[in-house]
């Protein structure tokens, strides 16, 4: 890891430590893995049958942080082997051209580094109006494999537990066919 990422980390907005005091604060139920750095899905996937638990009713996810040429933020969340068309995506989340976000622009928007985004980084995103979509094809899964905001760590969680977190800080899941 670099000097500047290093330097980054270290003013994140919300740390993974203060993430696990708010989900034990709401009581919400949930398995801490920790593990090598996993930045990519691939990287991922090399682990995921030595480490985490598997069953069809769990799903890991990727997350995509995209920009329009509007400077609207979306994060964008869906199965980790679903291929998104971002052009038909602009199409139903009603937005211009979509690209990827900056890495700079993720750690102003969502305060992660790349490889750390997940759903929790809405905690962040909401300040910063960035608008939060889901694969509804998510609804299909108990449980949810994600990153609390380093990607040297992965919560495990029922996907339930998952929307009521969220909407106790009003983060709005918008839930969309991908």
């Amino acid at each position: 890891m670099s000097v500047t990422n290093l330097e980054n980390k270290k003013k994140l907005p919300i740390t993974p430590n203060i993430l696990l005091s708010f989900l034990n604060e709401h009581q919400i139920s949930f398995k801490l893995f920790k593990h090598k750095p996993l930045i990519s899905v691939e990287d991922s996937k090399s682990i995921q049958a030595l480490v985490f638990p598997s069953n069809r009713y769990s799903v890991h996810i990727k997350n995509l942080y995209l920009r329009d040429k509007k400077k609207n933020n979306y994060l964008v969340t869906c199965e980790q082997d679903k291929k998104i068309d971002l052009k038909r995506l602009k199409e139903k989340i009603k937005s211009d051209r979509l690209s990827f976000g900056s890495p700079k622009r993720l750690f102003q928007n969502l305060g992660v580094l790349p490889g750390a985004v997940s759903p929790f980084c809405m905690l962040n995103g909401i300040k910063n109006k960035v608008d939060f979509y889901c694969d509804f094809n998510l609804k299909g899964y108990k449980k949810i494999f994600l990153h609390p905001f380093t990607y040297n760590e992965t919560i495990y969680m029922n996907l339930d537990d998952l929307e009521k977190f969220l909407s106790k800080y009003n983060i709005i899941i918008n839930w969309i066919e991908l």
